[in-house]
């Protein structure tokens, strides 16, 4: 349940503790099974490097690049309307850092990344424009965990 995942010391102090959480939930449901668990937290396992070589003809595997940035977008775009507008921004970066930088301070940030990163003008950031950003970003090993040594 929620509350289970709530009890996690480290998702409890994580600012965006909750949008995390919430990626473990379908639409409406409070509880996760075991499958849509592990579904959710196989975005997290590293690539292997034998993995990144091999050519499959199967689905894309959730702990690809696409799958890992398609995971992080969600977390900002809070209305689901497959775009981050300048608002969405605003409240993650809120819950980020509280209040130690003022809202004036927020918004000049929000707008500056907007800037740095819509390319067809329409003052949002789509998916392809995220990936854009993130290109030259690691992002294979910031969001992996290691579960098993």
């Amino acid at each position: 349940s929620r509350e289970d995942f709530q009890r996690i010391p480290e998702l409890a102090i994580n600012p965006l503790g909750d949008r995390i959480i919430n990626a473990f939930f379908p639409e409406g449901e409070d509880q996760v099974n075991f499958r849509g668990f592990m579904r959710t937290l196989a975005h997290f396992r590293p690539i292997e490097d034998n993995e990144k070589s091999k050519d499959q003809n199967g689905p894309e595997p959730l702990n690809s690049r696409s799958n890992k940035l398609h995971f992080a977008f969600r977390l900002y775009d809070l209305d689901k309307d497959d775009k981050i507008s300048r608002d969405e921004l605003l409240q993650v970066l809120r819950m980020m850092v509280g209040v130690n930088i003022s809202d004036e301070q927020l918004g000049s940030i929000a707008d500056r990344t907007i800037q740095e990163a819509d390319q067809d003008g329409d003052s949002a950031i789509s998916f392809a424009e995220f990936v854009k950003v993130l290109e030259k970003v690691d992002v294979e090993q910031k969001m992996s965990i290691r579960f098993l040594h």
